[in-house]
């Protein structure tokens, strides 16, 4: 039994470094060490303001640490997310790679989970279950209020390219595994569970064989991101949505209205690393035009309720944002 385990550990740390050494190849890794934070300065001054502000809190009563879930799909900007709110002292991160809250990237079971909180010494506990996203009411539920959960999103094309770029045509093959009717219940890949009635036949309806990378990881997009409303998270008071290109192009303005979601005080180091930007202007991808015209759909939504949630804690007026959603740029492919 024990050789099985070292040998499926094995695989998954070879599949790490395969994963990482494609993905430098296409960006660098300048920026590789950034997503997975392993910078040791940048740890080491973290450390030492969160150990001064425990010390401090020490002779106050605070509450119970809670749990906050990060959640979306991968390639969403949720590195930079886990990052920004780890600047500030009140919370304490396990991303996805921490042996001690997931195993291969799925979260570890509720009790397990329930006693790291209980051991934290923050305000929030905050977990990157992204293969579990489609748990979310599940893990809310669970540990019920003050637990918080976050939905981050991005614009499809720019998952589209870093999802390629990073996991090449996995998406492709899952998906086609899946339409076939090889990926029976009970299911353990993560990709297709919690999938609707709606999504699946609407992956079934295509053929895999002549589908390209670039249309199967938007149509994941799609699937993954279609789960918000599907598990009705947007009636939930307890989750948000963060657009990840608004918080490139005003990182101030989504990071205040993060922070007072989750009732703590905004500090400039949460964004002192980003520079704000537009997202950049590149070619549109061939997308299938039935992928692309539900990805737009969907994207008009999310940028609606994202908008007003936004304003309403900005204090801003959301008609105009709400009415106005940013346009996708994926190109139709016929």
């Amino acid at each position: 039994m024990s050789n099985n385990r070292a040998g499926h550990a094995a695989k998954i740390i070879v599949h790490r470094i395969r994963q990482n050494w494609r993905w430098s190849k296409a960006h660098s890794w300048t920026h590789l060490i950034e997503e997975h934070d392993l910078n040791p300065l940048v740890r080491g001054r973290r450390a030492l303001r969160k150990s001064w502000w425990r010390l401090m809190q020490r002779h106050h009563k605070a509450a119970a640490p809670a749990p906050l879930f990060l959640v979306g799909v991968q390639r969403s900007g949720t590195n930079l997310l886990a990052h920004g709110l780890d600047e500030l002292p009140e919370f304490q991160v396990y991303n996805e790679g921490n042996t001690r809250a997931f195993d291969n990237y799925r979260i570890r079971a509720l009790p397990t989970i329930k006693a790291l909180v209980e051991k934290g010494g923050a305000k929030f506990v905050l977990f990157k279950p992204l293969c579990d996203s489609h748990r979310t009411v599940e893990m809310l539920d669970y540990f019920g209020p003050p637990a918080r959960a976050i939905w981050a999103y991005r614009s499809v094309d720019g998952r589209v390219r870093s999802a390629v770029a990073k996991f090449g045509d996995s998406n492709l093959r899952v998906l086609r595994a899946f339409a076939a009717g090889e990926v029976q219940k009970p299911w353990n890949i993560w990709q297709i569970e919690g999938l609707s009635a709606e999504s699946a036949a609407f992956i079934r309806s295509f053929d895999f064989n002549s589908m390209s990378a670039e249309s199967a990881a938007a149509l994941f997009w799609y699937a993954r991101n279609a789960l918000y409303f599907e598990l009705e998270l947007n009636r939930r008071p307890d989750v948000t949505l963060i657009n990840y290109d608004e918080f490139l192009s005003d990182p101030r303005r989504i990071a205040v209205g993060l922070c007072r979601f989750l009732d703590v005080p905004y500090r400039n180091a949460m964004i002192a690393s980003i520079d704000p930007r537009r997202p950049s202007q590149r070619p549109p991808l061939p997308v299938d035009s039935r992928i692309h015209e539900r990805c737009s759909a969907l994207k008009e939504r999310l940028d609606a309720a994202c908008a007003a949630q936004m304003a309403q804690l900005t204090g801003e007026r959301a008609a105009v944002r709400a009415a106005s959603p940013r346009p996708t740029t994926v190109a139709a492919h016929p």
